[in-house]
């Protein structure tokens, strides 16, 4: 599995998880994690977003098209090993991740939040992390 992180600061602790997580699934050519143009930090809070591009490996299928337009004839046509509803599906039975908290056809969104207090602070910091999982085709 190729990983391209070159774009991503190495920030979020539950992008870290997700990280691990899609590295353990067969089915996953690369991925490419990158910071999201959201990320922002205010008065109390911190908004972390991120995002990773997941590409699968593919299979050979029996495809049916026509040769010349005319005489009908069966290929082999590329088609990806899993889809992201399936990927969707492995991620939701791991421990730490669960089930997204919003998805459709092309993306998956994973928002988690947690209360900071740092050491010798009275005033903490809520952190929001914001993922978001893409599902990239071979053409892009």
């Amino acid at each position: 599995m190729q990983i391209e992180q070159s774009g991503w600061s190495a920030d979020g602790d539950f992008t870290i998880r997700l990280i691990e997580a899609l590295k353990a699934i067969d089915g996953i050519a690369s991925l490419r994690i990158e910071d999201a143009p959201a990320s922002r930090s205010g008065s109390g809070y911190n908004l972390l977003s991120n995002e990773i591009y997941v590409s699968f490996t593919t299979r050979l299928e029996k495809g049916r098209d026509r040769w010349l337009g005319v005489l009908p004839r069966s290929r082999p046509v590329p088609a990806p090993s899993m889809t992201l509803a399936e990927l969707e599906s492995r991620l939701a039975s791991m421990e730490g991740i669960g089930e997204a908290d919003y998805r459709d056809d092309g993306m998956l969104q994973y928002l988690r939040t947690e209360r900071i207090v740092p050491a010798y602070q009275t005033r903490g910091y809520k952190l929001v992390e914001l993922v978001r999982i893409y599902a990239v085709t071979g053409s892009e």
